[in-house]
């Protein structure tokens, strides 16, 4: 589902216009970006958890050249997907 569809989907569900949906979610990525960039978790119960891990750095090799290369250490968003979430997907 791209962003557009996903637009149409909840403004039709909560009564709200294109335009208006378009705020929220936008309003909803700032502000789960900032909490995870603070290094905090964003739990939905039901529907899952967002949290910043820290992957080590690594070894690796170039796809084309079969050199080894070093990957760096850096932090990655994971998620976590709740019960509720989990049951309607099964």
């Amino acid at each position: 589902m791209t962003r557009t569809e996903l637009v149409d989907k909840i403004s039709k569900s909560v009564d709200l216009t294109k335009a208006e949906t378009t705020q929220v979610i936008k309003a909803y990525e700032t502000i789960v970006g900032k909490a995870l960039s603070k290094g905090e978790d964003v739990a939905l119960i039901g529907f899952g958890r967002f949290s910043v891990v820290n992957r080590a750095a690594r070894n690796g090799y170039h796809p084309r050249s079969g050199k080894k290369i070093k990957i760096p250490a850096k932090k990655a968003v994971k998620f976590k997907v709740g019960k509720r979430l989990a049951g309607v997907v099964n």
